[in-house]
């Protein structure tokens, strides 16, 4: 958010006694931390800072001066030492020598490898030299909305000067690099008076003698900044509203139905997850008079740009799937039209021509990427464009990139060769998978496996303490934004209902489903009551079918193909004294799998089944009462059950949540892309259990 006079303004959170406890890259980690928590101050994975140390030199023992940088890539929220670079300062001094002209940018960047002090295998990043060349031995980079929104105006060098006077210098946008690096060292040297300077249409540099003044000065800019803007800007903003907004829920509605159809026509090459943000401040933007002015300049600073595209595309909140169609196709062919305007002749390929941000008036904002973080934060940054066009808007005219140095950004071969060394995606990335019973036992198995392997995964049960521990402990292990949690009692139609709705508005649609929600109430057939066998049937059999129907529903909406796993049971392949409810379910669990697979083959909707056997630990139905209940009829003591059924099996072997959980990833991964209506067995081999 910009922060005004509305808002609380930023306070320092320095603390003289935990700082005097640090060393100089310490107390360097400690500022960037202050400032990468508070996104008033800057974005996420945005922004670097630096101070210059002196150390002995690892071969002369000599004393040298050595920058410390913050690296190419990571977030200065949550970085530690080693998210720094760090270079000799006499050796990157050096570099200047052998600059001539810009078209030797690209170059130095590489260059600044044979700068590395102490083998340090931090990358540096293209800031490296804004840094390394002002004189000051700490120095803050950070993307504040409100400096932005000053950086962003029409008439920028102007209103710098207006608002900090001589204590603050300007330069005209220029792509980062070691030219804007001796541009910027130089107007420092030459102004020792100065604090920071502006950066046209880009951010905020700023320095100081220490850690703490660097960043004491850094705040005291940002709040001049946004006092100013909130004096001075024109309202009502965006010139008021075209649109109302619809209520809250009609809200979220749209949202449901727009997203899983988006999603479905976007996620052709590539899996995708999305995100919906209806905040204050998109809603002033969408619901505006200026939207369609604004929104096709796309965004001024490069953070914002290279994570939200060269624009949005606005979608009309009643749209249709023929509308919808005609508004993707359109965006598509723009874009790869301005890709060939702007491309060079070593330019990489074009990449995915589809928008990231959708501008919906009256509803709010979605976004969609490669995983659900990525599109948050995409979110994120789309409103911190916002903030940015409404203070610019405000008090002069709002000016994006022009458009080629904006495809010089995206296209850069150093940031492609940043995407080069990203890790290989994980083979469910992007996918969203929905868990019934995902709380416990087989469920929570299969629920850390998809994690494991890159999807987004709702946890669907009736137990709400469980969810909550799990998903805690999920969440830290393999990111907040990739779990989720519904109270779903799967024998109620409007709790499934709710269930896939909310899943769709939480990840922007559906590409897994796993059937898994169970009981066991062993008895003999003659000594089965109504209500056992009523029960038994409502869980197993009506959930099963309402589970599967509303994922088919929202997998079909999708048109993007999917996977439904059901996980029935050996009891539905052979018959087993005692389980007449129980197996004759597991048996229609089995039968409506293949029905539903031969429905969705036309759709790419493959359903597959898998039948554990024997699986004891960590499983509800193995309750106290059923482990007595089997081994009164086997003629053994419950405590030898583990036993006898592992030499049952024909591997002699024990079965566990974990082996059900690999058969459920390989169903749902694309190695299984040719399978559907199958059944596997994971039983380590029960004879009478074999598929014929």
């Amino acid at each position: 958010m910009v922060c005004t006079m509305s808002n609380i303004l930023l306070t320092s959170l320095w603390d003289d006694k935990h700082a005097a406890s640090l060393d100089e890259p310490g107390k360097l980690l400690y500022r960037s931390n202050l400032l990468g928590a508070d996104l008033r101050i800057t974005n996420f994975g945005g922004g670097n800072t630096s101070a210059k140390v002196t150390h002995k030199d690892p071969l002369t023992g000599q004393d040298v001066t050595v920058l410390w940088v913050k690296g190419s890539g990571g977030d200065l929220g949550s970085m530690k030492l080693d998210g720094f670079a760090t270079l000799y300062m006499d050796k990157l001094e050096s570099l200047k020598s052998l600059y001539k002209s810009l078209d030797q940018e690209d170059a130095m960047v590489h260059a600044l490898n044979h700068c590395i002090f102490n083998l340090n295998p931090r990358a540096p990043s293209i800031d490296t030299c804004l840094h390394g060349y002002v004189p000051w031995t700490h120095v803050d980079h950070v993307h504040s909305d409100a400096v932005i929104a000053i950086a962003a105006s029409a008439d920028s060098e102007k209103l710098t000067r207006e608002i900090f006077g001589d204590e603050m210098g300007y330069l005209p946008w220029q792509r980062p690099g070691i030219d804007l690096g001796i541009k910027l060292g130089a107007l420092a040297a030459a102004n020792p008076k100065l604090v920071g300077v502006v950066l046209g249409a880009h951010g905020l540099f700023t320095w100081g003698k220490t850690a703490k003044e660097s960043y004491e000065t850094t705040l005291r800019i940002i709040n001049k900044a946004a006092v100013w803007l909130d004096k001075n800007v024109k309202r009502p903003v965006f010139g008021g509203e075209a649109v109302a907004s619809l209520p809250a829920e009609e809200r979220k509605a749209v949202a449901r139905r727009l997203m899983p159809d988006i999603r479905g026509r976007i996620s052709k090459g590539e899996h995708k997850a999305g995100h919906f943000t209806d905040v204050p401040e998109v809603l002033d933007f969408v619901n505006s008079k200026q939207l369609s002015a604004l929104a096709p300049l796309g965004t001024s600073c490069p953070d914002h740009f290279l994570r939200t595209k060269i624009k949005p595309l606005i979608v009309p909140h009643d749209a249709d799937g023929p509308a919808l169609d005609a508004l993707l196709d359109g965006y598509r062919k723009d874009y790869a039209a301005y890709y060939a305007r702007c491309k060079h002749a070593d330019s990489p390929a074009l990449r995915d021509a589809n928008a990231v941000i959708y501008l919906v008036p009256r509803v709010g904002l979605i976004s969609f990427a490669k995983d659900k973080a990525t599109a948050r934060i995409a979110s994120e940054f789309y409103v911190n464009a916002i903030n940015v066009m409404r203070g610019a808007n405000g008090v002069s005219q709002y000016r994006g990139l022009p458009e080629q140095e904006a495809f010089n950004i995206e296209y850069w071969l150093l940031e492609e060769a940043k995407l080069q060394r990203m890790p290989k995606p994980k083979a469910l990335q992007g996918r969203v998978a929905l868990v019934t019973g995902g709380a416990s036992g087989i469920g929570l198995a299969i629920v850390e496996k998809l994690l494991s392997e890159g999807a987004c995964v709702t946890i669907a049960d009736i137990n709400d303490d469980g969810m909550k521990e799990v998903s805690a402990a999920l969440g830290k292990r393999f990111g907040r934004d990739n779990v989720f949690t519904v109270n779903m009692d799967v024998t109620k139609e409007e709790a499934v209902v709710k269930g896939f709705d909310e899943t769709a508005l939480r990840f922007g649609g559906l590409d897994i489903v796993v059937n898994n929600a169970g009981i066991a109430i062993p008895m003999p057939a003659d000594e089965t009551t109504l209500d056992v066998w009523n029960k038994q049937m409502a869980i197993l059999g009506t959930g099963y079918f309402l589970v599967g129907r509303e994922g088919f529903r929202l997998l079909k909406r999708q048109n993007n193909a999917g996977s439904m796993i059901y996980i029935a049971s050996k009891n539905g392949m052979v018959a087993s004294p005692g389980t007449s409810a129980y197996g004759a379910m597991k048996a229609a669990e089995i039968h409506l799998a293949r029905v539903l697979a031969a429905e969705g083959a036309p759709l790419g909707i493959r359903v597959n089944t898998v039948n554990p056997d024997a699986v004891l630990r960590g499983s509800k139905i193995m309750s106290e009462g059923f482990r007595m209940s089997r081994a009164q009829s086997l003629g053994i003591k419950p405590d030898e059950l583990d036993d006898h059924y592992r030499k049952r099996s024909l591997l002699q072997r024990s079965v566990y949540p974990e082996d059900i959980a690999e058969a459920v990833y390989w169903f749902a991964s694309d190695a299984s892309n040719k399978s559907t209506g199958n059944i596997l067995n994971v039983d380590a081999g029960h004879l009478a259990s074999f598929t014929r």
